[in-house]
């Protein structure tokens, strides 16, 4: 542990050493989500990474983690969010004839533009719905062609704000022509009733605030449990901490550090440099970034004056009509943003922390300001305090160029992305592929590297598990105790054995080297390969200690990243953990489908003709449920452990099958190949087994596979061979219509066939055309080409005599 290095923020430039404040315990404060709206996957990449190094210092470095997460319940895009949704609501309910609410929309849709699309004004008369799209292509159709305002480089965020303030105009346009104003023409009708109405709006009822937040609050809770994130250990809010938030301004007020000015309290950035100490310690070249001071204040903070200097940041705010409010020494109001951090990670972690974590956009003027104001409420005699140690910022996730946000609406949330084209886990293999504090842009070939990662963990795990049970001959061995089959500690390391002492080795080196998880992926993916060269070259003298202790460890490792959210700590069992395992089902009712597999199929061999076999007839006599009742003794619950005496059972007689099929009759033959695809297709598919059939009279390999894969697999498959089919008759249909359209065509005789042409009026003994309609002689290039023509025909009318007998038709 004490060769850790991280990426430090407040320290740029490499990794620095990572001296927890006490040894084998981390103090650490994340920042948590905005709770307005739905969490997207730029979320995902800033939270699965956070969990990711989470997991690796304490479950593989024993760190002891206090994690403590807040949830922003009061905030500017919180009451913005929730008012226009209280008035559009209200307005729903007002009586409008199709003409007022017409004339309404129509408001709405200049006054969007003014605020957000002010080129579309320019030009003769008033921007209306007929000259919308003229002069919104005159004015930015570059931009939707992929170009930038500027017409130099790439689009980035500005464009993507662009297309998307055009687009909720687009859809308002199409809603109001349509009639239905209320059903696409939200995003434009909610700020202009805002701007109407706002300060009609009841707040001291804080339910059309709190209504919202707890939804968001819980729908967040939920995207991170389906991603596998460790619950935080302690989770604040800041409702629950806005006295002791006005209590915390108080201090620094009177420390000299901030000042009250017509009802607000500014931090003074002045008297605090003055004072010794410095501000922007992270990201000094931002300090005077007015878009970013005026994005940190919020938009409903633009009007309130009596700032001393232009980047002093609020900590209480004047709450306006139409906003929620505490009271305070002065006067109703509610916390500013940055400052409900620092005393909520103050309250659970004390003056001081290890961690602090955020989404890089968070480090100016968010984390900045944190510090300055924790730093001005900590120091004691113009001496500095250190609040924070380490400054862990995630990397951007990137769309097109622009991060991922919700305010650009650029983002696919998290719940479409696992319901469509994610799992929790290739979610995380495609994080893990990138280092934690770089920027991402998910890329096709990204997915690809991610998937083939996956494929790749998955079917080692799946053969090595097959060939334990194999070599063992009983369920215990995949999941049973280390001591039978781990590698002695006396044997030479060399071979598969040496190269798992590397991987260890390098593991170690990339952990300790900021949470190298990209080298992490390479090293897992390298043992494999490793492996399975060796299993593919020794298959007569494998290692299997040494191939198991490998599988083990590389499930250690997944296991740690998170990889297997069915699977606990200290994951020391082998392979994916299935979601069966992890419900610890009653034995009897897991074993039950694979024992009524077992049933029927020895029950349908037996009214099998087949024959005499003295093998099939012990299989047949023996039953696997005294080895079942011997598993369950033991306490096994694992259903593929619990399965594998009934899918072991059914294997075997499906080999000796196959055996006898060449030496039973053609009928019997053919029941007992059918009965053979059956059960490996469709009675195990299902239950997600899999046999793989060896050649040279080896038994098959039974492996656990998920069913929906191998369905797929059948299903597809089933799909080509049906493809082939119907390729084949379409192939066959046509050819006849050929053959068809070729004989109709020779049927007709040469001598007849220029007859019916009506360009010609004169023809010779054998049909050929001699002069034109008009009496002139056929030209002579012409009639070389009607000789070659005849001549063909010819040729057909005599193959068709010979085929068909019969004349010649007229």
């Amino acid at each position: 542990m004490d060769s850790i290095k991280v990426h430090n923020s407040l320290k740029p430039g490499g990794p620095v050493p990572f001296v927890p404040i006490e040894k084998g315990k981390v103090a650490w404060y994340a920042c948590g989500p905005t709770v307005y709206d739905q969490s997207h996957l730029g979320h995902a990449r800033n939270y699965v990474s956070t969990d990711i190094i989470r997991r690796v210092l304490q479950h593989y470095f024993g760190f002891q983690v206090k994690f403590v997460m807040n949830i922003t319940d009061v905030d500017d895009k919180i009451i913005i969010k929730a008012r226009r949704q209280r008035l559009l609501e209200l307005e729903k309910q007002k009586s409008y004839t199709d003409e007022e609410l017409n004339k309404l929309a129509k408001a709405a849709f200049q006054a969007y533009a003014k605020s957000n699309l002010p080129q579309l004004l320019e030009g003769d008369g008033e921007l209306d719905l007929d000259n919308y799209v003229s002069r919104r292509d005159a004015a930015y159709g570059s931009v939707l062609a992929g170009g930038t305002l500027s017409g130099e480089g790439k689009p980035g965020d500005d464009e993507a704000k662009l297309k998307m303030h055009i687009s909720n105009m687009t859809s308002a346009l199409i809603a109001i022509n349509g009639n239905q104003v209320f059903k696409g023409a939200d995003e434009i009708l909610l700020p202009y009733l805002d701007s109407l109405y706002k300060e009609s709006i009841d707040t001291s009822d804080q339910s059309i605030f709190t209504d919202l937040t707890k939804y968001m609050e819980d729908e967040f809770t939920s995207d991170m449990d389906a991603l596998n994130v460790l619950r935080p250990d302690v989770v604040t809010r800041v409702t629950e901490y806005v006295p002791a938030i006005a209590k915390f301004v108080e201090t620094i007020v009177e420390k000299g550090f901030a000042y009250e000015a017509e009802g607000s309290v500014y931090f003074d950035i002045a008297a605090f440099e003055k004072a010794g100490n410095n501000y922007a310690r992270l990201r000094p070249d931002s300090r005077n970034d007015k878009a970013l001071q005026e994005e940190g204040e919020g938009s409903l903070s633009k009007n309130l004056g009596g700032k001393r200097g232009a980047g002093d940041f609020a900590l209480w705010k004047k709450s306006k009509p139409g906003e929620p409010y505490w009271p305070s020494k002065w006067g109703n109001g509610r916390p500013g943003w940055h400052i409900e951090c620092s005393v909520m990670a103050s309250d659970i972690l004390g003056s001081r922390m290890d961690i602090h974590s955020g989404g890089i956009d968070l480090a100016f003027p968010h984390h900045d300001n944190e510090l300055a104001q924790s730093e001005a409420f900590y120091c004691e005699h113009g001496h500095e305090h250190t609040w924070v140690n380490y400054f862990l910022h995630m990397g951007h996730l990137s769309i097109s160029g622009s991060k991922m946000s919700k305010s650009l609406k650029n983002f696919q949330t998290i719940k479409d992305a696992l319901a469509t084209n994610y799992t929790s886990r290739s979610m995380r293999i495609v994080f893990l592929l990138g280092r934690w504090n770089d920027g991402v842009e998910i890329s096709p070939d990204m997915r690809t590297q991610a998937d083939n990662w996956e494929s790749s963990v998955n079917n080692f795990f799946t053969n090595v598990k097959s060939l334990l049970t194999e070599a063992t001959g009983t369920a215990a061995a995949v999941t049973g105790d280390l001591k039978t089959l781990t590698i002695d500690g006396d044997s030479s390391v060399e071979g598969l054995r040496a190269d798992l002492e590397q991987a260890k080795k390098d593991i170690e080196a990339a952990f300790t080297n900021s949470f190298d998880t990209p080298q992490v992926m390479r090293v897992i993916a390298e043992i494999i390969r490793k492996a399975n060269i060796h299993i593919s070259t020794h298959k007569n003298d494998i290692d299997l200690p040494a191939v198991e202790a490998t599988a083990r460890w590389v499930t250690k490792i997944i296991g740690i990243l998170g990889l297997d959210a069915n699977a606990s700590p200290p994951y020391d069992g082998l392979g994916w953990v299935s979601a069966a395992a992890a419900a610890n089902l009653d034995p009897q009712t897991a074993v039950q489908p694979y024992k009524a597999v077992y049933s029927a199929v020895q029950s349908d061999i037996q009214a099998l003709d087949l024959p005499l076999s003295e093998t099939l007839g012990t299989l047949l006599s023996q039953s696997p449920d005294a080895e079942f009742d011997s598993l369950v003794s033991t306490g096994a619950r694992d259903p593929e452990q619990l399965a594998l005496p009934y899918l072991r059972a059914v294997s075997k007689l499906r080999d000796e099958l196959r055996r006898l099929a060449p030496t039973a009759s053609p009928e019997t033959k053919k029941s007992v190949l059918v009965l053979s695809d059956r059960i490996r297709d469709f009675d195990l598919t299902n239950l997600g087994a899999y046999l793989d059939d060896r050649p040279d009279g080896l038994p098959s390999l039974i492996k656990f596979v998920p069913a929906a894969e191998l369905i797929a697999t059948r299903d597809e498959k089933a799909a080509r061979e049906a493809e082939k089919v119907r390729a084949k008759e379409e192939a066959k249909r046509a050819k006849e219509k050929a053959e068809e359209e070729k004989w109709a065509k020779a049927k007709l005789a040469p001598e007849d066939m220029f007859k019916g042409d009506e360009r010609y009026g004169e023809w010779d003994a054998e049909g050929l055309p001699t002069k034109m309609k008009d009496g002139s002689e056929v030209p002579k290039s012409q009639l070389k080409k009607l000789k070659k023509e005849w001549d063909r025909q010819k040729k057909a009318h005599g193959e068709y005599q010979a085929k068909f007998g019969g004349g010649s038709t007229a």
